[in-house]
């Protein structure tokens, strides 16, 4: 686990992790992680992540899998970031295709559209690459997710408040037609976001690395440095291939993707 040149003690570690975790109960946004502890790193941040993780299992939440984020090169650039980063997934986030998003309940939430790995092996890292996640892999989904942050306001440090919040993960939902990787080119999957009929954003999955299955590759790498496995069953956020947008309650979202059909909500 990277904690050889830790900044934060092991105490701000857990305060840090107990605010976040009370902020998302709450539904009261704290201050930015990095501007609480201004001197906090990556390798802080990702301490400060897999704290919250086991507060939530403590409570009796279920890890569902994990999202992946800062998967395009602008956003890397926007966030001084040099790879991706990624945070975890809980059954309580996902919400059932057609249903309804609690708009009224989270801060600042934002919609993509990308692509959902759902595990049929464990993918056990380091050095997995294309042919693993391929062979690993039961089916893709198409997917809508709620980005949200539990902090309320842009840190001066933006890669440590995305790592320690979860990747900013708030809500998940998956369409309902699933496709083999050996049946579809996924990098030639493109999707629409639209909001109440209108079109707003629009993009094709190579926009994720180059391909999404890259993206998955990367993950398990990386969780491996923290001694974490995706499991059997776990879904796996690919990151987003269109820019995120704003959405307010009464909203209807729909992402069209190719071959593999649409997946809506409405806000509330």
């Amino acid at each position: 686990m990277l904690a050889s040149a830790d900044v934060l003690t092991d105490e701000q570690v857990a305060e840090a992790a107990a605010s976040l975790y009370r902020a998302e109960i709450d539904n009261e946004p704290i201050p930015p992680i990095s501007q609480t502890y201004p001197d906090a790193d990556v390798d802080d941040a990702y301490r400060i992540s897999t704290a919250v993780t086991e507060l939530k299992v403590k409570a009796g939440r279920i890890v569902k899998g994990h999202k992946i984020g800062l998967t395009s090169k602008a956003m890397r650039e926007l966030t001084g970031a040099s790879e991706p980063d990624y945070g975890t997934m809980f059954d309580d986030w996902f919400v059932l295709e057609g249903g309804v998003v609690p708009r009224s309940q989270m801060n600042r939430p934002l919609v993509e559209a990308e692509l959902a790995f759902v595990l049929r092996e464990p993918l056990v890292g380091p050095g997995v690459n294309a042919v693993d996640v391929i062979r690993a892999t039961d089916f893709v989904l198409p997917c809508i997710e709620v980005v949200d942050v539990r902090q309320s306001s842009r840190g001066p440090n933006m890669l440590v408040d995305s790592i320690a919040d979860a990747a900013a993960c708030g809500r998940v939902v998956l369409g309902g037609c699933p496709a083999r990787l050996t049946d579809v080119d996924i990098r030639r999957i493109g999707a629409s976001l639209s909001i109440n009929g209108v079109v707003e954003q629009s993009g094709v999955a190579s926009a994720v690395m180059g391909n999404p299955i890259n993206a998955v590759a990367w993950l398990a790498n990386k969780l491996h440095e923290f001694g974490v496995v995706p499991e059997p069953g776990h879904v796996i956020l690919s990151g987003s291939f269109i820019k995120a947008i704003p959405f307010e309650p009464g909203d209807t979202v729909v992402a069209l993707f190719d071959r593999l059909g649409e997946v809506t909500f409405v806000a509330e």
